[in-house]
C-alpha cells in the first residue's frame, strides 16, 4: 500500500481541506465530507496538493498511509464530481419507481418491495435502469448492493437486478427428454 500512499492528492478548483488532527473536513461544490485520520498517518497540505505521511517504515504505518490516502482521494473526488452506480432490471413485469423518499421495486414477489432512500443519496429510475448517485463512494456502493440484494440475477434466465456491465454466468437448463431406448 505504500506505493499508493506516496502519491499526492491534488485538490481540484473549488475544493478546500481543513485538517485539525485527527479530523479532516473536505468541502466542495457538491457538499462536505468528514473523515478521521488516526495515527500513525498524518497530513501535509501545500497549496492545492495534500500528502499523507508516515513516521517510520513499519508495516502498519505503510498500510495506514495507503488507506488514508485512498479514503481522502475518494472524498475529494466525491465532493467535486460525485459518484454514480447504475443497476439494470431484467425480467418480465419487473420494474422500479421512486415515490417520495421510497424506491418501490416490483420484482416478481406477491407484494412490491419498498426501499427507503437514505440521506445523501439520490435515486432516479430511467426505464429499466436505476441510477444511484451521491458524494460518499462507500454509501453509494452500499445502497446499490442493498438494492441488488432484493433480487440478485439468477443463472438460468438472468432475471433480477444486476450492476450495469455485470456479466452473469449462465447455466444450461434441463436437457431435452431423450427417453429410454
Amino acid at each position: 500500500m505504500s506505493r499508493i500512499g506516496k502519491l499526492p492528492v491534488t485538490l481540484p478548483q473549488g475544493v478546500s481541506v481543513n485538517w485539525n488532527a485527527p479530523n479532516l473536513t473536505v468541502k466542495g461544490p457538491k457538499g462536505q465530507l468528514a473523515l478521521e485520520v488516526k495515527p500513525p498517518a498524518s497530513l501535509v497540505v501545500e497549496g492545492n496538493v495534500l500528502k499523507v505521511t508516515r513516521p517510520d517504515d513499519e508495516r502498519e504505518s505503510k498500510s495506514h498511509q495507503g488507506l488514508y490516502r485512498s479514503l481522502i482521494n475518494n472524498a475529494v473526488q466525491g465532493v467535486s464530481k460525485g459518484y454514480e452506480r447504475k443497476l439494470d432490471i431484467f425480467g418480465v413485469g419487473y420494474k422500479a419507481e421512486v415515490v417520495g423518499k421510497v424506491l418501490k421495486l416490483t420484482l416478481g414477489f406477491a407484494f412490491p418491495k419498498e426501499f427507503p432512500i437514505p440521506e445523501g443519496i439520490t435515486i432516479k429510475v430511467e426505464k429499466d435502469t436505476i441510477v444511484v448517485t451521491g458524494i460518499d463512494r462507500q454509501q453509494v456502493g452500499d445502497v446499490a448492493a442493498r438494492i441488488r440484494r432484493h433480487r440478485p440475477p439468477e443463472p438460468y434466465k438472468g432475471k433480477g437486478v444486476r450492476y450495469q456491465g455485470e456479466h452473469i454466468r449462465r447455466k444450461a437448463g434441463k436437457a431435452a427428454a431423450g427417453g429410454k431406448k
